[in-house]
């Protein structure tokens, strides 16, 4: 059932959520509020991964877009049932509306449960204190969506809150969990480290802060012939440690004393990525201290 609501209220909104749920049946097991804010010319592929990532996590997913205008007001439309795991609001805000977001959204937030913001493109240089931002446990940003992807994730690592996250540190899970795992089985100390990327690569810079505060050593970034982060190399005394794309799937691992493996290493989808952000709730430490090291590295310190 699809409700469109014109020049409305955040009351009418929860009204019409009511009813429509009388309707179809009342939504039961939604564990968290997914709050998106976005653009309308990204709006399609946004809302897909969204709705797809629901499957796994059964939320109440509210879209928030802002419209052209001087005249304040609201439009929205209201979607349950026909196959969706949980509710689907969609806000369209017009005119000076858009600086109140958050007393938009905040009627619409489920009770006792968390409440996550994605930004899938640009972001507010400060998430926390954004209005929306302001009102979620979890914020997440994409740097990939951005128009320069390495100053984007420079910015977001200086205003870095709690609770903030970015699914370019997402896209390097794999890459983080194959390095963590040849260095188990090392028992030499990294000496050196050196990270082969396309030019101005926002995983590649963040992989490199990882690398270098995790392990103490500076790393050398060279440029890759290919798209994203090309390799990966570990200096040891006892040898070089190697992760290296070769195809769009998979990679050569190698660890000093063991013959030369191929291991999956994908290019994940917005709807993996996504997922997989759903499931924390709390602080993510270890990219914290990423982040820092980004700005340290930025400032020359």
């Amino acid at each position: 059932m699809i409700v469109d609501l014109k020049n409305t209220t955040a009351r009418a909104i929860s009204a019409a959520l009511i009813d429509a749920h009388r309707g179809v049946g009342n939504a039961t097991g939604l564990v968290l509020t997914l709050v998106i804010v976005t653009s309308e010319s990204r709006f399609e592929e946004v809302l897909e991964a969204a709705k797809a990532s629901a499957t796994a996590h059964p939320s109440r997913v509210i879209v928030a877009t802002y419209a052209d205008g001087d005249e304040p007001y609201l439009d929205a439309s209201v979607e349950v049932g026909e196959g969706l795991p949980g509710d689907l609001i969609v806000l369209r805000l017009h005119g000076a509306l858009r600086d109140h977001g958050d007393s938009v959204c905040l009627p619409l937030l489920l009770p006792d449960s968390p409440t996550i913001v994605w930004w899938p493109h640009e972001a507010p240089d400060n998430l926390a204190t954004d209005p929306i931002g302001s009102l979620a446990d979890r914020r997440i940003t994409d740097a990939a969506g951005c128009g320069d992807p390495v100053a984007a994730l420079v910015r977001r690592a200086r205003n870095h809150a709690p609770g903030d996250t970015d699914l370019t540190w997402t896209r390097l899970t794999r890459w983080r969990a194959l390095l963590a795992a040849a260095l188990d089985q090392s028992e030499e100390q990294v000496t050196g480290a050196r990270v082969e990327a396309a030019p101005d690569n926002a995983p590649a810079l963040l992989l490199a802060a990882w690398l270098k505060q995790r392990l103490g050593v500076d790393v050398e970034y060279r440029r890759g012939d290919h798209q994203g982060v090309n390799s990966v190399v570990l200096t040891t005394p006892e040898g070089d440690i190697t992760v290296r794309r070769i195809a769009a799937g998979s990679a050569i691992y190698q660890v000093p004393g063991q013959p030369e493996r191929t291991v999956a290493l994908r290019r994940r989808p917005l709807t993996d990525l996504l997922t997989e952000e759903l499931r924390r709730m709390d602080a993510d430490d270890i990219f914290e201290a990423a982040a820092e090291q980004i700005v340290a590295d930025s400032e020359g310190r």
